[in-house]
């Protein structure tokens, strides 16, 4: 059975984080270990919140707990999205160092969250920086949007050239696998979104209807589930697929219901049984 060890945030009300990739990941089959950086009572953009931050020592205690019960050597993966400070990216990556040393065959998946196109850079100064240098070059699959793969290389793309060049940039400083995702690439006209998944080997292309609106936590659902298909298999073409077609159809369920929050539970079924396909085109 395909395990994760997921280190990201939690929420009581609403989804992202762990609270957006837990569910989908068990849908799907993958035994999860959440291990939370925060809960608080909902995510920060609804501009008030309330609840707990755990600190770095808290997240050690929880997996040096889960590494007594001799069970850590059974992660395939560690997953990680936003990591507010220093600090906790710093603790991920010993979580991440300890899970190598347990299976040395287990991958880091990291959602290098700093930002986005029309918000900018929306996390605390000195993350991006320690997300570029710190993080990214340690992990073996990274998930930019198209904005933080821009930030990440220091390049500004809009064609799908440039975007390939760039993941392959991404790539040299350590990953071997890039997803990019919301790309908007100049051409494809303005009712269409692109995913990218770029190794070495070569690089796949999906396009999704471009839906006009804004889902908090659906970048930490894409991670989550590209994470597990590509487990499967290993087959980049085939995880960017699937991944696309479950989000896809899942984002339109909670578009169509008027929902301001992923209905995880409501549309679960498009997990497994998506409603929407798209081709998947190899472009390198």
């Amino acid at each position: 059975m395909t395990t994760i060890l997921s280190i990201q945030s939690s929420v009581a009300y609403g989804h992202v984080g762990n609270s957006a990739a837990t569910f989908p990941l068990m849908r799907l089959g993958v035994e999860v270990w959440p291990v939370i950086t925060v809960h608080f009572s909902n995510h920060t953009g609804y501009g008030a919140w309330r609840g707990p931050m755990l600190s770095p020592a808290d997240v050690a205690e929880v997996i040096t707990g889960i590494d007594e019960r001799g069970v850590l050597g059974r992660a395939d993966a560690v997953l990680s999205g936003y990591q507010g400070a220093a600090e906790m990216g710093a603790q991920v990556l010993a979580a991440v160092e300890l899970v190598k040393e347990r299976n040395p065959e287990a991958i880091y998946c990291c959602d290098p969250v700093i930002g986005d196109v029309g918000r900018g850079i929306y996390v605390r100064p000195g993350i991006p920086e320690f997300m570029r240098d710190e993080v990214v070059p340690k992990a073996d699959v990274v998930t930019p949007n198209h904005f933080e793969l821009d930030y990440l290389t220091g390049r500004s793309t809009t064609t799908l050239a440039e975007v390939l060049d760039a993941a392959a940039e991404l790539r040299s400083h350590g990953p071997k696998l890039v997803l990019v995702t919301s790309a908007v690439l100049a051409g494809a006209g303005a009712d269409s979104v692109a995913m990218i998944a770029a190794t070495d080997d070569g690089a796949w292309l999906v396009r999704t209807p471009l839906l006009e609106r804004n889902f908090t936590g659906s970048g930490d659902l894409t991670a989550a589930l590209f994470l597990a298909h590509y487990l499967a298999d290993r087959n980049p073409g085939t995880a960017l697929g699937a991944t696309a077609d479950a989000v896809y159809s899942l984002l339109r369920a909670t578009t169509e219901a008027g929902s301001s929050e992923l209905l995880l539970a409501p549309a679960q079924s498009q997990l497994v049984d998506p409603d929407y396909h798209f081709t998947v085109e190899q472009v390198g």
